[in-house]
């Protein structure tokens, strides 16, 4: 029998709004705050999926809808049963829509009140994205978490701009609800639908998006938008903005951040949810996030470095390997550096968000941010 969908807010800390909870899917628990490592066509980059579930312990992977559905396609995804199937994970999955892929080839793609036609990135073959379609996609992966359809406004862009596109947004939101509702999944799961907060950069804009998307009583709530360019300042007081008014009993899921200190800031504004390239992007460019600063493990400084490549990690890969191995396979080209570094990566985001949970349990978060912060940011 499928688990209902449901989160359990289990404490806020007494010196800011960070939270802690349990998310709870049909395919898992998932304890808040959380990273969900993106796994954008059903595997997460140089790193083993047996790596992300069991060396990891991630609860949660993404995956992306404008990406499985150019490859490998809905019916093969069908055939398998679903995405979990398909790739062995059998965790829970969100699914973005693919409304930012979509809204990014801008010079290959038309947006109507209908949806959006585009070309594929990969053979220029035309398509379009409807509300509809996208949760018909969403229902043949079979994900945990599915995403409503928006736009994803540039940054920066023209209040007009902003203000047109939030209230398309939101009315392709309705027509997701409604075809969601008017469906059922397709592999004998329960399914969520998040809609997203949109309104670039705005104040005014992002007070009235979250608070038409609050009205709709959905099981969980996303802020999409931010982390396109904007400065720092402005995306924390926009997701400051936006998780005063969406409901404090709905997880809160601010979509494509982004660096640690990212985190840690909006986790102190409220948000539980977070996804970025960034820890694997970054790992196979050679660039290493721990706790004492951001360590390029291409540069020379490293060649005769035998101490552990993180004395601070969790990471097996940290104390297993040297600084001056793994920056000699980044000079030899070798495959292996770019797993090893994507592999410490991810696993020092989870760690920060398990140590980060901890600490709101403990009520001692703000204290224990407000330390690290300027040691992330070091560049070592």
């Amino acid at each position: 029998m499928s688990v209902p969908f449901h989160f359990d807010l289990l404490t806020t800390d007494p010196s800011s709004n960070a939270r802690a909870g349990v998310l709870h899917t049909a395919h898992g628990d998932i304890p808040t705050p959380v990273f969900m490592p993106v796994g954008t066509l059903g595997a997460v980059k140089a790193v083993h999926p047996r790596e992300v579930k069991q060396d990891l312990n991630a609860p949660i992977m993404l995956s992306n809808t404008y990406h499985l559905y150019l490859r490998p396609g809905t019916e093969v995804l069908q055939h398998a049963g679903g995405l979990h199937k398909f790739n062995g994970w059998d965790r829970p999955i969100l699914t973005d829509s693919g409304g930012f892929q979509v809204h990014s080839l801008s010079d290959i793609r038309k947006i109507t009140e209908e949806g959006v036609k585009f070309q594929s990135h990969i053979d220029g073959s035309s398509h379009l994205f409807t509300p509809e379609k996208v949760m018909d996609i969403q229902r043949i992966i079979g994900a945990d978490i599915c995403m409503a359809f928006d736009e994803c406004t540039p940054w920066p862009c023209e209040l007009a701009y902003a203000e047109k596109s939030m209230h398309m947004t939101h009315r392709w939101l309705d027509r997701c609800i409604a075809h969601f509702n008017s469906t059922e999944p397709l592999y004998g799961h329960e399914q969520a639908l998040f809609p997203i907060v949109q309104g670039s950069t705005f104040a005014e804009l992002r007070k009235r998006s979250s608070e038409v998307i609050a009205s709709k009583g959905m099981p969980g709530n996303a802020i999409g938008g931010l982390s396109v360019g904007e400065p720092e300042e402005e995306m924390y007081a926009m997701a400051e903005l936006c998780c005063d008014i969406l409901p404090k009993d709905k997880p809160r899921y601010l979509m494509g951040v982004g660096t640690p200190w990212n985190l840690l800031e909006n986790m102190a504004r409220g948000i539980d949810m977070f996804d970025c390239v960034m820890p694997t992007r970054n790992g196979r460019n050679g660039m290493l996030f721990t706790r004492e600063g951001v360590v390029n493990i291409k540069n020379k400084q490293w060649a005769d470095d035998h101490g552990p490549l993180d004395p601070t990690g969790t990471n097996w890969v940290d104390a297993t390997y040297s600084r001056a191995f793994v920056r000699h396979l980044f000079q030899s080209g070798e495959m292996l550096g770019q797993q090893i570094a994507s592999l410490h990566n991810l696993g020092f985001y989870l760690a920060l968000m398990q140590e980060a949970r901890e600490r709101v349990i403990a009520g001692t978060f703000s204290t224990w941010k407000n330390e690290l912060l300027p040691k992330l940011k070091v560049r070592l």
